[in-house]
């Protein structure tokens, strides 16, 4: 699914998941409705401020594994600058979301944007259940 490079435009990306792992068997209020929607926003939220290029929408896939891992992608155009984890300076406003993914996903990472220039940025999450998948 394709979001404008906007606030609003991950503030839908994270609707968009919610929804779709509601739809999925995930109910809104389970912990793995709750923990892959705040990694959405995270890296949604990356996307928009680090990654976004001018009239280029970012771009948000979700996806089940084998075995029921569930598997979230967010790709943006911009491929310089890949996100690393960083420990944030004191009274630093921003800086925390990588320390989020980290603690909340089984496993995440960065990859070359399949079909385009940019960068995907994936995490992981083991639920244990079969398999499904919701792109754009």
């Amino acid at each position: 699914m394709s979001f404008t490079s906007t606030p609003r435009g991950a503030r839908l990306a994270r609707l968009f998941v919610a929804h779709s792992l509601d739809t999925w068997g995930h109910p809104y209020d389970s912990e793995v409705n709750e923990t892959l929607t705040l990694i959405t926003a995270e890296l949604s939220a990356n996307a928009v401020r680090h990654g976004r290029v001018p009239g280029r929408d970012f771009h948000v896939r979700l996806t089940t594994e084998a075995g029921g891992g569930l598997r979230l992608e967010v790709s943006d155009t911009r491929g310089e600058d890949w996100p690393a984890v960083a420990a944030p300076a004191d009274h630093a406003e921003s800086g925390r979301g990588l320390l989020l993914v980290t603690a909340l996903a089984d496993d995440w990472g960065v990859v070359d944007r399949r079909g385009g220039p940019g960068k995907t940025v994936w995490a992981s999450l083991r639920t244990g259940r079969g398999a499904t998948e919701v792109k754009g």
